[in-house]
């Protein structure tokens, strides 16, 4: 059996996926460390992990980035952008780092399993082989990888064929690393060059691709093609979804199919400002045919105005391996797990959402013609309205969810990851 280190910026987000492949390496005999946050050392330990604590200094509370840091409040686009790279993402990266070289000066670890927005990760492979354990990133947001056929990384820009393509996604790298990044990537090359004596090797969103290894939690059918994929690069199919434990509300036998379900969601995280797209779906669907289900992911439901139509039914969570069967379409924020536990369904979807990776995720959803990215965090009733009507009416969006959906029920997350993980330890064995 081998030992490995998963380490995990601070976010809920990005910890559960990780758990996730902590529980499964557990259960295969294999002795697991999870380095991440203070906040989430009992559910690293309830996974039967051990835990290790983050320095104070890396430990930045990204469930709620706008009380740590107030200058973000209000910021959007490429400021936006900007300042979540810089502070939330690069600036723990030189702590990171430490945290594991102490971890890797403790112990032996066969492998640091990561993800993409933990910056240590980063610095950690620009270390000869020799000095370290091989990197694994775990792509638990949409692929990073660099390449001519896609544009950067953070642009939320759909591909565009040919060769004034790959000429436009030049010009749009040029742009982004030097002029809209240019800041965020000389902090970067700065920090990596004070930890480990060079910069970062390349753009720091899709630092991932040049890691040793690169399992994507997704299926091709849901990512950009790219012809110069690195070979590193393995496609393994979203996590497996568990079956939920939550109890069905009372209202649950409304959904008898006899008229359209739509359900509406913020998620768990961004939800504090339900006029975003929660609202606006339930005043444009108001007087529909359709029944609104929404879930507050956690908030309580006093947190919706007192009035609601009378064809909404709320409840704080729900039992989405039970309810996303009966959804005709899904309108959500973006959030990469939620969209391809959907997709997995067949459901279609209409996605509002320009922060983080979520403007990565819409516009897949959009190339993909899974559904309609409406481009935009906060939306009109007759905006998402129309387009939930949209997704309704025309049979081609349900076509291609199920397409994508029939290749992620096809794939085998934990067949692929342990494959990776096996093909390190021979490499290993023969140098």
């Amino acid at each position: 059996m081998s030992t490995y280190l998963l380490t995990c910026t601070p976010a809920h987000g990005h910890v559960m996926p990780l758990l996730q492949v902590a529980r499964h390496l557990v259960s295969q005999g294999h002795e697991v460390s999870f380095l991440t946050s203070i906040r989430y050392a009992d559910r690293v330990t309830a996974a039967g992990a051990r835990f290790v604590a983050l320095p104070p200094e890396a430990d930045v509370d990204l469930d709620d980035a706008d009380a740590a840091f107030p200058e973000r409040v209000g910021l959007t686009g490429p400021a936006a952008l900007r300042f979540d790279i810089g502070t939330l993402f690069v600036r723990p990266g030189a702590a990171q780092l430490d945290a594991v070289r102490r971890e890797l000066g403790e112990r032996r670890i066969d492998a640091v399993l990561t993800e993409p927005l933990f910056v240590g990760g980063a610095l950690l492979q620009l270390l000869p082989v020799d000095q370290r354990p091989p990197v694994v990133a775990l792509g638990i947001v949409p692929l990073g990888a660099r390449s001519r056929d896609v544009a950067p990384f953070g642009l939320g820009i759909a591909p565009m064929a040919g060769p004034i393509g790959r000429l436009r996604n030049a010009a749009l790298r040029m742009v982004a690393e030097r002029l809209i990044f240019g800041g965020v990537q000389r902090q970067a090359d700065e920090m990596a060059r004070q930890a480990v004596g060079r910069d970062l090797g390349g753009f720091v969103l899709d630092w991932a691709g040049r890691a040793d290894a690169y399992v994507q939690f997704s299926v091709p059918e849901f990512e950009y093609p790219r012809s110069d994929l690195p070979p590193t690069v393995h496609f393994a199919g979203p996590l497996p979804s568990a079956a939920s434990d939550i109890a069905a509300p009372d209202w649950w036998d409304d959904l008898d199919g006899t008229r359209p379900v739509v359900h509406v969601t913020q998620g768990t995280i961004a939800n504090s400002d339900f006029g975003q797209l929660v609202v606006p779906t339930m005043t444009a669907l108001a007087a529909s045919g359709c029944l609104v289900v929404v879930t507050t992911g956690g908030r309580p439901v006093s947190a919706l105005p007192a009035e609601l139509p009378a064809n909404v039914r709320v409840a704080e969570y729900l039992p989405y391996d039970r309810l996303l069967p009966l959804t005709d379409v899904l309108v959500t924020n973006g959030g990469f797990g939620g969209v391809q536990q959907a997709l997995a369904h067949g459901v279609p979807i209409v996605v509002a959402g320009q922060t983080e990776d979520k403007v990565e995720v819409a516009a897949r959803v959009g190339w993909t013609g899974a559904g309609i990215d409406l481009r935009a965090t906060t939306v009109a009733p007759a905006q998402v309205g129309r387009a939930v009507s949209r997704v309704l009416a025309e049979p081609s969006y349900r076509t291609e969810a199920e397409r994508i959906g029939a290749a992620m029920r096809g794939s085998d997350a934990w067949r692929v990851l342990d494959g990776v993980l096996e093909g390190l330890g021979s490499r290993r064995a023969v140098s």
